[in-house]
């Protein structure tokens, strides 16, 4: 294949391989790189969309040009021919139109714009195409995310609609819609309150949260305020974060319940009246409820309303019917216990005496079945009687007791569909006497007679069912074979009663037989029961030692925590009071720079940190020391027995070196390390905390010391902890009496020493150490967050005592890089301003380039406003940072103050780099017209040889040290 097909093949390959807009900017890249006179590019596409076009790469273009470079592309879209861009060096725009984006190419000179299209004009055309394919590709997946999304919005809303026309109970229909919303949108915190308006009551009929527990139904009336009774009260639905919930609300909101992060509500309302409300809610940052949520919701609440309104009427049907039925129960009982008494009076006071006296008797069964017959017998005529059971699983019929004239038993037989069943299935007495009743019955299909049924059939028959309750379980019955003995009414009267009284009396039998079994089965329930409580007994206390363990052990490491550790302490302590000879050892210690690890790997990787580190400092100790995690990245190692302070430090050694080996996590090799702090317990101490707290300080001082070592504690670093404590207290006394005072350094022209300005420089006057400069305190203010309090009088001050200096001068204050993090720095500032009555024009703030990198956005536009208002800004310390030259074209300053180590080195052999650094920088503040300050002037050797560089000003110790405003008004 000839050379230059393989070079086509190289640039082509990786841009037909591209299938993201990304990628084939990539592409594109080293597509023309190589091309004459190509330095870099950008790609630009969606310039025809509302939102801001996409950027490849992203870093291209600088912030400050964004704006401009957009249009230009917009512009070179439409020309639809490469268009040249003259600036510092020349740029091309070259418009792809099929795919509507544009290529930004900067060039080394204008002579290589022609060569660098001819090279290029072959790829282009490629190029465009293959971009284009990019976009619809992306445009086809964005297609089909959202038609997924709406079809798993309508099978959710179908699933609804299914799930409220169910007969599900109402907690499994909360729930199972609980779920389809979890599908739509984040509802792990779900509940649902209904209105009962009668009783001024507010219902809690479903409710799921993380933080909150289940509420108690609570007045209408008492809930006045909160989110909840603006969506019952009003009828309108709220959807936000706090503030814009207050906002939505038709009055002042009242907090119940943890504040959430995003909460969405809507009322439920039918009929025009709100019957109650469905709430979710999120505590998690980032989780946000949009208006397609709240509109889904308010569907979901619809169908709940419904179901709730469905299962109210059916509760109410359903109490109605118990209602009459117990009505009607109450009735038929009465009238069956008019006629049993009736009858007792009447006909059977003996008969019911001695089938009462049965029921007890200790007879056998078969001697009690024979007596009732005797009983019977006596009543009517009974020379045929038998009684018959039903068995346990009513299949079978029994007979317990039967006599006959032609028959001499009868054994058990199933069920068919004789006399007996008749009146079984039926429970109600029979009477037969006539033929045609048993035919009549028999072409009903109520009986049957068997074709191998043998013998004379009875010419009278009686049966009265056996009745338990309203079912009946057996049946006493009499017949009669001659025409002579027919049964009447009277006799089934008769039977009937005794067949209830048969029943009772059979029915205590069975209760007593059925008792002693019961004892039985008690007996063998008591020693089950009794095996059962001794497992429970012993799985609470296993639960007891896990729940001991778990309070006294962190989750993550499976080691003692902080409670644990005091607790070995204080018995440690006690034995070293007991014997005073003795030591022990305390290793407080914590990961040196863990936070970096959290936020570059992940919560997760830092977890498996922690568990590897535990793992490490178990390794380093014996029985029975004791490894601790305190909290977060601390750790402690108690050893309880130590000979010398030798043999803490040896261990604190070993530890630093364990943890140092490198250690895999989340794919990256970590170097990790800590910081150990050693205190030496002896019978002095008189609790764990007192232990901790030194060991702490000794840990505090080997950070500040820096890291990666341990520090043994003595009484140097407990009188340092101490002196920080009273400098604090001394501080804030110094606030409340205004012992901080500004000093004033006079800023010149070095030509004549002619005075053009003031520095105002923070001086503490202490009653005790006398005048103390911001090296002396200022990180104890910082530290204990009095700093602040501090500037502000200082500012207040500087500009009072400014304006007793003549008009032609100004004054520079310093303002540290916290003061810009806030919104309303500029606003208080020229408040000071003003009240005090300096000109804004004669006031200068000095600010060091942290504070232009901590935030450049928010700092610029302080600087504006100031500026607009007359106020200056100086960048001091300048030459120090390395990135100084970027901001003076971005930022409004109108003075630079070159750094004093420049001055120093001036005159010196063999450091004449600082003439060429101070020459530079003025040639460069007389291009962007700003005046320049050398600080730190000390001989006039040094202010000669700025004057030879054109520096106009200075200051330092040569012009005056800072001093007083006294000094310089005399």
């Amino acid at each position: 294949m000839p050379a230059a097909d393989v070079s086509a093949l190289a640039w082509m390959m990786p841009l037909l391989e591209a299938v993201t807009p990304q990628a084939v900017a990539q592409a594109v890249n080293a597509a023309l790189h190589g091309l004459p006179g190509f330095r870099g590019m950008s790609m630009l596409w969606g310039l025809d969309a509302r939102e801001a076009p996409s950027i490849e790469p992203p870093q291209s273009i600088a912030q400050g040009h964004l704006v401009d470079d957009i249009e230009l592309a917009r512009e070179a879209l439409g020309d639809e021919v490469p268009r040249l861009l003259h600036g510092s060096r020349p740029r091309l725009a070259i418009p792809l139109p099929r795919s509507e984006a544009v290529v930004l190419v900067d060039l080394d000179s204008p002579r290589h714009v022609q060569p660098f299209l001819d090279g290029a004009a072959g790829r282009l055309h490629v190029i465009d195409q293959r971009l284009r394919s990019a976009l619809e590709i992306v445009a086809l997946h964005g297609t089909m995310a959202r038609l997924e999304h709406s079809e798993q919005v309508q099978r959710a809303l179908f699933a609804i609609s299914d799930l409220a026309g169910s007969d599900r109970d109402m907690p499994d229909l909360l729930k199972g819609i609980h779920a389809i919303v979890g599908t739509l949108m984040y509802a792990e915190n779900f509940f649902i309150v209904g209105l009962d308006a009668e009783h001024d009551m507010i219902r809690f009929l479903y409710f799921v949260d993380v933080e909150d527990p289940l509420p108690e139904d609570v007045r209408f009336s008492e809930r006045e305020g909160t989110l909840t009774w603006y969506l019952l009260h009003d009828g309108k639905a709220l959807r936000g974060d706090s503030e814009q919930l207050a906002r939505q609300a038709s009055g002042p909101v009242r907090n119940v319940g943890t504040d959430s992060y995003d909460w969405l509500g809507v009322p439920m309302v039918r009929d025009g009246e709100v019957r109650g409300a469905v709430v979710v809610q999120s505590y998690q940052p980032g989780i946000a409820y949009s208006a397609e949520d709240e509109a889904l919701l308010e569907f979901v609440g619809s169908h709940i309303l419904t179901a709730l309104d469905r299962k109210r009427n059916q509760d109410d049907l359903e109490r109605s019917v118990q209602q009459r039925t117990l009505e009607l129960a109450d009735a038929n009982r009465g009238l069956q216990l008019e006629v049993v008494e009736r009858k007792r009076a009447e006909r059977l006071q003996a008969a019911l005496f001695q089938i009462a006296q049965l029921a007890t008797a200790d007879i056998t069964e078969e001697a009690f079945y024979g007596s009732i017959h005797d009983v019977v017998g006596k009543l009517l005529n009974a020379k045929n009687f038998f009684i018959a059971l039903l068995s346990d699983d009513h299949r079978q019929l029994a007979f317990p007791y039967f006599v006959d004239e032609l028959q001499t038993n009868h054994p058990a037989r199933p069920l068919g569909r004789s006399l007996s069943e008749y009146v079984l299935r039926h429970a109600r007495p029979l009477l037969v006497d006539d033929r045609k009743q048993v035919e009549a019955l028999i072409e009903q299909g109520e009986i049957e007679i068997a074709p191998d049924t043998t013998g004379p059939a009875a010419k009278s028959w009686l049966g009265v069912p056996l009745v338990l309750g309203e079912e009946a379980f057996g049946l006493v019955a009499v017949q009669s074979y001659e025409p002579s003995i027919v049964y009447g009414p009277a006799d089934q009267e008769l039977l009937g009663f005794v067949a209830s009284q048969i029943a009772n009396s059979l029915n205590r039998r069975h209760a007593a037989q059925i008792q002693q079994q019961a004892y039985a089965h008690l007996e063998e329930r008591v020693q089950e029961r009794t095996h059962e409580l001794r497992k429970e007994i012993h799985e609470r206390e296993r639960i007891q030692d896990q729940l001991e363990h778990e309070v006294l052990h962190d989750a993550l490491t499976g080691l003692p925590n902080r409670s644990h550790l005091r607790g070995r302490i204080e018995r440690v302590l006690a034995r070293l009071r007991e014997s005073p000879h003795r030591r022990c050892g305390l290793l407080y210690l914590d990961v040196d720079r863990f936070k970096v690890i959290n936020d570059s790997l992940g919560h997760l990787a830092g977890d498996e940190v922690l568990k590897e580190v535990a793992r490490r400092l178990q390794e380093c100790v014996r029985e029975p020391d004791l490894v601790a995690r305190l909290s977060g990245d601390e750790f402690a190692i108690l050893l309880e027995d130590v000979d010398v302070p030798a043999t803490a430090i040896k261990v604190a050694q070993r530890v630093l070196d364990a943890i140092g080996v490198p250690m895999q996590i989340a794919g990256k090799t970590l170097e990790p390390s800590a910081s150990v702090g050693i205190a030496v317990g002896n019978d002095h101490y008189h609790n764990a905390d007192e232990l901790l707290r030194d060991a702490d300080t000794a840990l505090y001082r080997a950070k500040a010391t820096g890291r990666k070592r341990y520090e043994l504690f003595d009484e140097t670093l407990q009188r340092s902890a101490i002196d920080v404590l009273a400098m604090e207290g001394e501080l804030r006394e110094a606030l409340q009496n205004d012992r901080f005072v500004p000093h004033f350094q006079p800023i010149v022209r070095l030509d004549d020493g002619g005075l053009v300005g003031h520095e105002a420089l923070l001086r503490w006057v202490h009653p005790v150490r006398g005048l103390l400069g911001p090296p002396d305190f200022l990180q104890v203010a910082e530290d204990s967050g009095s700093i602040e309090a501090i500037d502000w009088r200082m500012f207040e001050l500087s500009c009072t005592l400014a304006t007793r200096f003549p008009e032609d001068t100004y004054m520079s204050i310093n303002v540290a890089p916290r003061h810009f993090r806030g919104d309303d720095f500029d606003v208080r500032l020229l408040a000071v301003v003003r009240d005090s009555g300096l000109a804004p024009s004669r006031l200068l703030i000095e600010v060091t380039e942290g504070s232009l990198l901590d935030n450049p956005v928010r700092v610029r536009a302080t600087l504006d406003r100031l500026q607009a208002q007359g106020v200056g800004a100086a960048l001091d310390d300048f030459g120090t940072g390395y990135s100084s030259l970027s901001y003076l074209h971005t930022f409004p300053l109108r003075m630079l103050k070159i750094d004093r180590t420049f001055v120093a080195a001036l005159g010196e052999e063999g450091k004449d780099n600082s003439a060429l650094v101070i020459a530079a920088v003025l040639a460069l503040a007389r291009a962007l017209g700003m005046g320049v300050v050398a600080e730190g002037i000390e001989s006039t050797e040094q202010r000669q040889a700025l004057l030879a560089l054109g520096c106009e000003f200075g200051q330092g110790h040569l012009f005056g040290r800072p001093a007083p405003i006294e000094h310089w008004l005399d």
